[in-house]
């Protein structure tokens, strides 16, 4: 357990490593006597245990959820059940997708769902520019449809959409890069000094990151454009080509991106 940036903000990671989630999924408790608690991660009895323990008979009023991918959402509804908290997110896994993608799912587009929490449900839906307590929703879809982040005072987090480690993986049907990179535009308009990510260390530059992943993401647009000027290409025989800066391990990731 580590508290920062100040004792109303605690934070545990969930022993769930992988070249996805990198050192795990990161849970966040927020608030004193009333606190929330955002993204429980996975179904992990020792996790489980530690937020329980940590909540030190605070009962929480709210279970929020930056996105439903089952390494954020499948501990829900156990924590449910211990705490009595309500669920909310911004929808279920189908809510928040672009026109575009849905109109890729008419025509027959599959796959792209790996990691998806088909069964999650909230109890409760907010949208843009609401609030839960002291949290104010920024809907930031892009790496799901579903994404949000979550303001408090000056720290914001940002779930998967802008971590330190390594840029989001955006897979269609149910994320869509230019989602994306108009929520990164959005959130540079946000003032915020500190990024508490889903995984990772904090982000303590966050516009900075910001400009970075809009720059980097262009590049690849760049890259992809170039290669095709030497013919066509199959997405697999493109990502090896262009994504040599990332362990082959990442590659089918990067294939969806």
């Amino acid at each position: 357990m580590i508290t920062y940036p100040h004792p109303n903000v605690v934070f545990l990671r969930a022993p769930n490593p992988s070249p996805m989630t990198f050192t795990g999924t990161n849970t966040y408790i927020v608030g004193g006597d009333h606190c929330v608690i955002i993204d429980p991660g996975p179904d992990n009895d020792a996790h489980l245990s530690a937020i329980l323990d940590q909540l030190a008979g605070r009962s929480p009023s709210h279970i929020i959820l930056t996105h439903s991918h089952i390494d954020h959402s499948a501990l829900v509804p156990r924590l449910k059940q211990a705490t009595g908290a309500v669920v909310v997110a911004f929808g279920d896994s189908r809510a928040g997708r672009s026109a575009a993608m849905l109109t890729l799912i008419e025509a027959g587009l599959t796959g792209g769902g790996e990691g998806i929490d088909t069964a999650f449900c909230p109890d409760i839906t907010v949208a843009d520019g609401e609030t839960i307590g002291d949290l104010t929703v920024i809907h930031t879809p892009g790496h799901m449809g579903n994404h949000i982040c979550l303001k408090f005072g000056d720290v914001i987090f940002s779930g998967d959409h802008v971590m330190e480690w390594a840029t989001s993986i955006v897979s269609p049907p149910d994320g869509d890069l230019t989602d994306f990179m108009a929520s990164c535009e959005k959130l540079l308009d946000i003032p915020a000094t500190l990024y508490l990510a889903g995984h990772g260390d904090p982000v303590r530059a966050p516009h900075e990151r910001l400009r970075w992943l809009i720059e980097h993401r262009r590049q690849r647009e760049a890259q992809i454009l170039s290669a095709l000027d030497d013919g066509p290409a199959t997405a697999a025989q493109l990502t090896k080509q262009i994504y040599t800066d990332i362990a082959p391990a990442l590659w089918p990731a990067a294939e969806r991106n």
